[in-house]
């Protein structure tokens, strides 16, 4: 002891009064980086290790196009009719379906015809492909457009080849009409309709022709990781982001279904002897237009058949629309074709229009290793979060009881977790659930993005530093709570006293590892960004 100024006593200072040393500070800020660094970096592996990297192959084969002149070899000299419409009743297996037949007037009968089949979505007549069938009827050709089928069609459940005889239907409805030669229907198939007619053109080897417009060709799993492949790379987003693409595409849904994904036309295109007309537009990154222009012609030359037309449209889209509505040289091109079938089944020039492009082949998708159930992912994103507010409602539950017990017995224990437990354990809880929101957030918002083919380097970039500089957190936050712990464990108090707090603790850690973990198989921190 010693005597102050004052001439009170004061205990003389021991060495642990002392404050921290200058170097003690800088080594413990060090081994916080350094944990932090390791923790990331270990779950940098965990992600790199649960799942396919994203790596397509670049397009190596081309197209030669012959002219940019689009118009078609042999087709007739263009007339014009006035046109009338009339709607029908279709009867199918089970069902019937509505539709609209556009019929040229004043035109020499019988006439060829065309029956549409429409792509992904509702596909009702009274707004499908209006443009299109007008403008043939106007030109001498019969145009029918039913409604698509749609109680046996949905998100997870569809199945092409009872499609295809659905609208066999329609297209024996359509031949036999008196205003109708039977021997020149032709059916026009637009995007998912492209797994849908050539199922038709095997089984019915009578159709006239095909025409296959802005046609996936390969299977449906192929064309969205290619299509959202495409859309990110225009969104501008950061590398490590394209891991979710075998992730998202290769995974089972939630629910079941979705059998079609992987469903191959080829079989089918290799039966097809009918002459064929494939179209693209040139600013649809959706589809490979490339590719898919050299999987047809490859399929049909399997069964001789060698009458294969193909026609690329500057600036044009999924539709083969140019600033919302489908381009006239197409819809110019599409009649001519088919009121000079068979003549201009195999006339020169046989790929005409501009140059296409596509940087990467449409191929097989990485199949998951971890996590590929979708189920069970939903289970682990959903089910962690709500096991932490059981935990921390069991210790607020426990506090209650304790307190009445110790009203009623003051020398009953008081128990409560170690300083600085509680608080790191909300921290970590909360960062953690926060850093999954703010991923899912940032993967639909780039989605819209993506479907809108826009760029916002604010979303895109600024939100893919946000998840990082929160998963960071979250690792930040684990670490803080395991120093704090080994810290109370050394100066002997107990870190959760108690069943209801070491259970609660335990089920918070976890449920934050198992939310780190999915964040990881996301590439949230993956090293390349």
């Amino acid at each position: 002891m010693a005597l102050g100024v004052s001439g009170t006593l004061r205990r003389a200072p021991r060495p642990d009064d002392r404050p921290p040393r200058r170097g003690a500070r800088f080594g413990s800020a060090y081994r916080l980086v350094a944990s932090v660094a390791l923790g990331a970096l270990l779950l940098a592996v965990v992600g790199a290790v649960t799942g396919p990297t994203w790596d397509p192959a670049p397009l190596e084969e081309g197209i030669e196009v012959a002219t940019a002149d689009t118009a078609i070899g042999g087709a007739p000299a263009a007339a014009r009719y006035d046109v009338r419409e009339v709607e029908v009743t279709v009867p199918l297996d089970g069902a019937t379906v509505g539709a609209r037949i556009s019929l040229p007037v004043g035109v020499e009968e019988p006439a060829p015809a065309v029956l549409f089949v429409h792509g992904a979505g509702t596909g009702r007549y009274q707004r499908a492909f209006l443009k299109q069938a007008r403008s043939l009827a106007e030109a001498g050709v019969v145009a029918m457009v039913p409604d698509k089928r749609l109680d046996t069609y949905s998100t997870a459940h569809r199945d092409y080849v009872a499609m295809a005889r659905d609208y066999l239907h329609s297209f024996e409805l359509l031949r036999d009409r008196p205003e109708v030669d039977p021997a020149r229907v032709v059916v026009y198939a637009e995007s998912e309709g492209g797994w849908i007619a050539p199922v038709m053109a095997a089984e019915e080897p009578a159709m006239a022709g095909v025409v296959l417009v802005s046609s996936p060709v390969v299977p449906p799993r192929q064309q969205a990781a290619f299509a959202v492949d495409a859309y990110l790379r225009n969104t501008g987003v950061p590398h490590a982001v394209f891991r979710a693409i075998p992730r998202a595409v290769g995974m089972s849904m939630p629910g079941g279904g979705f059998e079609y994904a992987d469903f191959d036309v080829a079989p089918y295109q290799q039966r097809m002897t009918q002459p064929v007309l494939v179209v693209y537009g040139t600013a649809d990154a959706s589809m490979p237009i490339v590719q898919g222009a050299l999987q047809v012609r490859a399929d049909l030359a399997q069964a001789g058949n060698e009458d294969v037309t193909v026609r690329y449209y500057e600036g044009a889209d999924h539709g083969i629309r140019v600033g919302g509505s489908p381009t006239e040289p197409f819809l110019r091109d599409l009649a001519g074709w088919v009121l000079g079938l068979p003549v201009t089944g195999d006339t020169p020039p046989r790929v005409a229009g501009a140059e296409p492009e596509q940087t990467y082949v449409a191929g097989p998708v990485p199949q998951p290793r971890w996590l590929r159930d979708g189920v069970a992912l939903l289970v682990l994103v959903l089910g962690a979060p709500v096991l932490m507010l059981v935990c921390g409602l069991a210790v607020g539950v426990a506090r209650v009881v304790e307190r009445g017990r110790s009203r009623r017995d003051p020398a009953a224990p008081v128990r409560r977790f170690a300083p600085g437990i509680a608080g790191r354990l909300v921290a970590l809880g909360g960062v953690t659930v926060a850093t999954v929101g703010a991923m899912v957030w940032y993967l639909l918002a780039v989605a819209r993005l993506a479907l809108d083919y826009e760029r916002n380097a604010w979303v895109v970039q600024g939100g893919w530093i946000g998840v990082r500089v929160l998963g960071v957190g979250a690792v930040l936050a684990a670490v803080l709570l395991a120093h704090r712990a080994h810290d109370a464990r050394e100066e002997g108090v107990p870190v959760a006293p108690g069943v209801v707090r070491r259970v609660a603790a335990s089920g918070v850690v976890a449920a934050s590892a198992v939310l780190l973990v999915v964040l990881a198989y996301w590439g949230v921190f993956q090293l390349n960004i």
